[in-house]
């Protein structure tokens, strides 16, 4: 078998399409027709004489290949990203400001420092933590220049860092009767898991009432801890002290959540630097 040198640009828009869930959605993001998009995957089938993707109703579905071909993209891509950034990092000064919501300050903040710091020993992170909504609207003033969310925020560039099962959480030792409403423990609005929460215990006729109620993240983990109640979050808010509840215990199941790092439309030039150099990284 003769080996193929794989083109990295036709592998950067498979990717896309994989992380943006539809041909139109990635020619967006790697700044192309989407006609120009499904020519690229043509010469990359062609490449590789395989195919990748196959129909399911209006959708298009990875095949067994092009499910392979994903892990060694994403591989491929970061270390092709890494060692540019590696060469010109040193080039790089300024200071870039990062939103980050507090449900993922400790998870995954710590590793995409380490990334940026090991890319870029020159410059200087400013880091807000906040909720989502004040973070976006931070963004969109100049205040900072990328932050991370859950939410969807089409109008902005993303980088997608890690999908998270959502799960319903209590203390160890509190116990749930199924024959009583749920005690719920949530954030005031607007809050993506409090709405996430409330339309799937209505969908699933279970009777609920909001028990507490708190503006931060530290607030629920408290409510949580003294036994009040039961939260949905993600898998990043659990502690040691806390316990998953399923659908053994009669509760719906959660759709897990992507976290997108989302650059504003005027970011500084480090900013900018800093955010096409990031690829195809998962944390």
């Amino acid at each position: 078998m003769s080996v193929v040198n794989l083109d990295l640009e036709l592998l950067r828009t498979f990717v896309a399409i994989v992380e943006r869930e539809s041909f139109a959605a990635a020619a967006e993001s790697v700044h192309r027709t989407q006609s120009a998009v499904t020519q690229q995957m043509q010469r990359l089938e062609s490449q590789l004489d395989k195919t990748l993707f196959h129909k399911k109703g209006r959708e298009k579905r990875l095949t067994e290949d092009g499910l392979k071909l994903l892990e060694y993209s994403r591989r491929l891509l970061a270390l092709n990203d890494e060692a540019c950034s590696a060469i010109a990092g040193s080039t790089l000064t300024g200071e870039v400001r990062l939103g980050a919501p507090a449900d993922v300050a400790d998870s995954m903040l710590p590793n995409l420092l380490q990334r940026f710091s090991k890319a870029f020993p020159s410059l200087r992170m400013t880091i807000d933590t906040g909720r989502t909504a004040f973070l976006m609207q931070a963004m969109k003033r100049g205040e900072i220049d990328m932050t991370i969310s859950a939410r969807e925020h089409p109008e902005y560039r993303r980088v997608t860092l890690r999908t998270s099962p959502t799960v319903w959480m209590c203390a160890d030792d509190y116990h749930y009767d199924r024959l009583q409403p749920l005690d719920l423990i949530t954030s005031d609005e607007p809050s993506l898991f409090r709405t996430m929460a409330l339309d799937h215990l209505e969908r699933a006729g279970i009777a609920w009432r909001i028990k507490y109620v708190a503006p931060t993240l530290p607030g629920i983990r408290a409510a949580l801890r003294a036994g009040l109640g039961i939260t949905a979050r993600s898998v990043e808010v659990m502690g040691p002290d806390l316990r998953v509840l399923g659908e053994a215990d009669g509760l719906p199941r959660l759709p897990d959540v992507t976290y997108n790092l989302y650059i504003g439309s005027s970011p500084n030039p480090p900013a900018r630097r800093l955010f096409d150099s990031l690829g195809a990284v998962r944390i």
